[in-house]
């Protein structure tokens, strides 16, 4: 378990975080201006709302970003290709969804009686933090995996 321990924060971990740290203020700063700061607030288009859109510019920005610090930086990837893009792309998109799902739900039933913005704010605080913890995971061990050597 040790083993696994140090392996798993090791500089990778760190260089992850750093990169995450300069994504968070891109793609997060995106995020709540445009749920607070626009009119996108008050969309709502079946369950597609201001909460969806805000989150999802927000990651899409953020994710561009990432890819390309995580890829060269982080886990410095040389395989070439669409194949990285796409599994990148499929680990986002999982952890995103599985994020906010998780989050939203949660957060109102524990915070019912506060006001929709405070909620949704809170919502999308916690669909942040359930997505770091997710999509280091992913991009470790399944979008940027170092291949074993033969």
């Amino acid at each position: 378990m040790t083993d696994f321990i140090k392996k798993f924060f090791d500089i990778k971990f760190w260089k992850f975080i750093l990169v995450g740290i300069l994504n968070t203020v891109v793609g997060n700063g995106i995020m709540f201006l445009l749920y607070n700061f626009t009119p996108i607030k008050g969309i709502q288009w079946g369950v597609l709302d201001g909460y969806w859109i805000s989150s999802s510019t927000g990651y899409i920005i953020g994710s561009i970003v990432s890819y390309f610090l995580n890829k060269h930086f982080t886990f410095q990837n040389s395989e070439k290709g669409i194949k990285p893009i796409l599994k990148f792309a499929v680990n986002i998109a999982v952890c995103y969804f599985l994020a906010y799902l998780i989050a939203q739900p949660l957060v109102e039933w524990i915070l019912s009686s506060q006001s929709e913005s405070i909620r949704t704010n809170i919502a999308m605080l916690a669909g942040m933090c359930l997505f770091v913890m997710f999509n280091y995971i992913g991009q470790r061990f399944f979008a940027f995996r170092e291949k074993k050597e033969i």
